[in-house]
């Protein structure tokens, strides 16, 4: 890295410093003083290098390994990728297939983490045992996460499940485990989602959790979760920080279209 990109870091310029660290990386590897393949400088050093702390650092790190511009190495550090990286950018956009974060986070080499906010069996609401087709007041698993990529924040997470189907969760530590695993572990396989996606601005509390500015864009995927006999056993809200999430969908026509 340049020795001159630290006096170009500015905490008084209207852009967040992570976007200004994601900007001097790029332009070091267009100006190839970082080459296709080149492990950057360690994170500490890094940090020190351009006056900025380790969750701005990582949140620029991630972005551009979310861009395919960099690749992250597991206990090695990050490498600035070479020739394809459109095929590798492709692969680390969130799927059009069912999988869970850690999952996902798997695919793209980077370490899924989360912060649990909430961990409890509740009863089931009449809203909440429609949805999950159980009596009300049955008990419900109710999961509250932030979820980290890499350890930057990427989404908040709330999940419900009959609590029958993970009679363990107490013993779980979700900051890690996976709730696709747990449900697995007791012989439960979720196979389909029937999700929808809308953008909202971020309240107080949600852009305090994903490190956002209020009123900033969050993506809303909502979730119900089915096994192979169309049983629902997951009900999930996630939202998304708008600049970290990108869907991966394809549409096709259900008959030719007519000659006329």
């Amino acid at each position: 890295m340049s020795d001159s990109l630290a006096a170009t870091i500015r905490p008084d310029y209207p852009e967040p410093l992570w976007v200004q660290t994601v900007e001097l990386i790029t332009a070091e590897i267009e100006r190839g003083t970082l080459r296709p393949g080149v492990r950057l400088p360690p994170e500490r050093e890094l940090c020190q290098q351009l006056g900025i702390s380790r969750v701005t650092l990582r949140k620029a790190l991630t972005h551009l390994v979310e861009a395919g511009v960099l690749s992250p190495s597991h206990g090695r550090g990050w490498y600035v990728s070479g020739p394809g990286t459109a095929a590798a950018t492709t692969q680390r956009d969130w799927p059009n297939s069912l999988e869970s974060f850690s999952e996902t986070a798997a695919r793209m080499g980077l370490e899924a983490t989360s912060v649990v906010l909430r961990a409890e069996a509740v009863p089931a609401t009449i809203d909440e045992a429609e949805v999950l087709q159980v009596a009300p007041g049955t008990p419900l698993f109710v999961l509250e996460r932030v979820r980290l990529l890499g350890g930057v924040p990427i989404a908040m997470d709330r999940d419900k499940v009959p609590a029958a189907l993970i009679p363990d969760h107490a013993a779980l530590d979700f900051t890690t485990a996976s709730l696709y695993e747990a449900l697995a572990a007791q012989d439960v396989h979720p196979v389909r989602a029937e999700s929808t996606v809308e953008a909202v601005s971020a309240g107080d509390e949600l852009a305090r959790h994903l490190d956002l500015e209020p009123g900033k864009p969050v993506l809303v995927l909502t979730q119900v979760v089915v096994d192979s006999a169309e049983r629902p056993v997951l009900s999930s809200v996630i939202q998304y920080s708008g600049d970290r999430y990108r869907l991966r969908t394809s549409f096709a026509r259900s008959t030719a279209p007519k000659r006329r």
